[in-house]
């Protein structure tokens, strides 16, 4: 079978399923298969996949034609401009929480030593592309779930910036460590009646515990915030990724604790989806 066959195979597949994305999706899986590169398969169609290699290629389209997300399937996913190891101990990297890293560079000199916690780290991704792109800063990332820690580590290992970043397996309301410059996190903050409403890609493959925040998907949030009143130095900053909805009640909780709001970060939708705060009290 030629590649251009395998490809038009998993493309039938995928976009009878209504996945919107079957193009990329297809040719990502036959590269990962082939251990290629896409534009290397694009331009040699008519080379020969062998049976041993379309079986795996069958195998993972297959899977991802059951909504599993891509990133599962590949075991990875690229986030700021790293690749990250992800599974589904795990919530996958997106492109909105990539604004939380854009932020914090802006107000972290190349130069600066800061020390930064990150709640909720999950792969880590957060904590190891600020630390990659400012190398004399350190960092803490906790999390409850000592399975994503394992992921995170490795991730910091495969970045080479274990010995930079400390992990603990802790929730944040039993986390009294240090006092830090900046305090980061993408929190879970799914209504329990939204969570309900996710794309089952989402729903059936990435951990309750990463998205689920109570009945009003602020209950981690207004955690953090009592939290980091505590951890912050003055004049530190907080910098959170939000729900939609979110705005209002979170600005007034920051405010309530002691927090300046210095700004309302929008992602590509025009949905506000970070807040950056500074602690003044």
């Amino acid at each position: 079978m030629k590649y251009l066959e395998a490809i038009n195979y998993g493309n039938k597949l995928l976009k009878l399923k209504n996945i919107h994305t079957y193009h990329l999706d297809t040719e990502l899986i036959l590269s990962n298969v082939l251990n290629s590169s896409r534009e290397k398969i694009l331009i040699n169609l008519n080379n020969r996949i062998n049976k041993k290699n379309f079986l795996k290629f069958k195998k993972l389209i297959l899977r991802r034609k059951k909504k599993e997300p891509i990133a599962h399937i590949l075991k990875i996913k690229e986030f700021w401009r790293y690749n990250f190891r992800i599974n589904n101990d795990v919530l996958i990297p997106r492109p909105e929480t990539e604004i939380i890293v854009s932020e914090i560079l802006k107000v972290i000199n190349l130069n600066s030593s800061k020390n930064i916690l990150d709640i909720g780290t999950g792969s880590g991704c957060i904590l190891i592309s600020i630390i990659n792109e400012r190398p004399r800063c350190k960092g803490t990332a906790i999390d409850v779930s000592k399975k994503a820690l394992k992921v995170a580590l490795f991730n910091a290992k495969m970045h080479q910036l274990q010995n930079k970043i400390q992990f603990i397996n802790i929730d944040v309301d039993k986390f009294n460590l240090n006092i830090y410059d900046f305090i980061v996190s993408n929190p879970p903050y799914i209504s329990s009646i939204d969570l309900k409403r996710l794309d089952d890609s989402v729903r059936l493959y990435e951990p309750d515990k990463a998205l689920s925040a109570g009945t009003d998907g602020l209950n981690i949030i207004r955690k953090i915030i009592l939290k980091s009143r505590k951890l912050l130095k003055v004049n530190g900053k907080l910098i959170i990724e939000i729900g939609n909805t979110h705005e209002f009640y979170t600005k007034y909780f920051l405010k309530k604790n002691g927090f300046y709001v210095n700004k309302i970060c929008k992602d590509i939708q025009s949905l506000p989806r970070v807040i950056i705060s500074t602690k003044i009290s």
